[in-house]
């Protein structure tokens, strides 16, 4: 590989969070610690954000989960208007600042927003439904992040109000260059036989998954089964529109790595999504 090889794809890589939980942050603090990554690496941040979902994580960090949504939206504006202009001032209900400047400044990163629909389950910690306030802030911003418990039918379904909501704003997701991504969780093995596969990834998963979660629940929103299966589970991603995934290895082996890059990047490398609004 030549250096000017190598700095092409370097340049190719990006660095995003999925998601931050930003009722839980100091916008102050979040805009220096983004501005830094950005700079490091030359712009090639992504800010993926959430409201998140856990009770304790919002009492934790002086919230409540009721004041969410409210808490998600001034983080979210007062961090970025951090990012693109010196000395700027900010009052809101839960943060205020006045003439604050963040170094260094570049240019500030894409914003993706995460939530939807969930795989309807009594497991489920929330509805399998669109709220209004998550379409609203996924519809302002650049890209959307489809929940790790939303299945393809359900990405499709969020999809349809997406591009009716940017519609009715006069854009759509090709004008807007808008980001559809979709985040989820896998345990390769090469394995052959079915049961066999399944019981590897059963312990692997529970150790890391909520015990509040049943299998049944997690087979069917993550990314279970042979290595046909999983192959054929990302593809049903890729025709409803998805066009960036995220994929959690269960655990720190390397060798996980090794069998995604062989079974899902060299299988995938070339994939085009379909769906995508004109």
């Amino acid at each position: 590989m030549t250096l000017a090889h190598a700095a092409a794809v370097t340049s190719r890589i990006k660095l995003g969070t999925s998601v931050l939980v930003l009722p839980t942050h100091n916008p102050v603090v979040l805009a220096k610690e983004i501005a830094t990554l950005q700079h490091l690496s030359g712009g090639r941040f992504i800010y993926g954000i959430g409201t998140g979902w856990y009770p304790p994580e919002f009492e934790s960090t002086g919230g409540t989960i009721q004041q969410r949504g409210r808490r998600t939206d001034e983080v979210l504006e007062a961090s970025m208007q951090l990012l693109k202009a010196p000395q700027q001032s900010f009052e809101g209900k839960y943060h205020q600042f006045k003439d604050i400047t963040v170094e260094p400044l570049t240019t500030p990163p894409p914003v993706w927003v995460a939530g939807g629909r969930q795989y309807a389950h009594q497991a489920s910690p929330e509805q399998a439904r669109m709220d209004p306030n998550v379409l609203r802030r996924i519809c302002r911003w650049d890209g959307w992040i489809a929940r790790p418990t939303s299945p393809p039918d359900s990405i499709a379904a969020d999809l349809e109000e997406i591009d009716g909501e940017l519609k009715r704003q006069g854009t759509s997701r090709e004008r807007k260059g808008f980001a559809v991504a979709h985040e989820n969780f896998a345990w390769l093995t090469e394995k052959t036989k079915r049961d066999e596969v399944i019981d590897e990834q059963r312990t692997r998963m529970l150790a890391v998954v909520s015990d509040e979660r049943p299998w049944d629940y997690i087979e069917a929103v993550y990314l279970t089964g042979t290595i046909d299966d999983i192959q054929r589970r990302i593809q049903q991603r890729i025709d409803v529109g998805v066009e960036h995934l995220f994929l959690h290895t269960m655990t720190a082996d390397l060798s996980q790595l090794d069998l995604f890059a062989r079974h899902l990047l060299e299988p995938f490398k070339s994939a085009v999504p379909s769906g995508a609004s004109s």
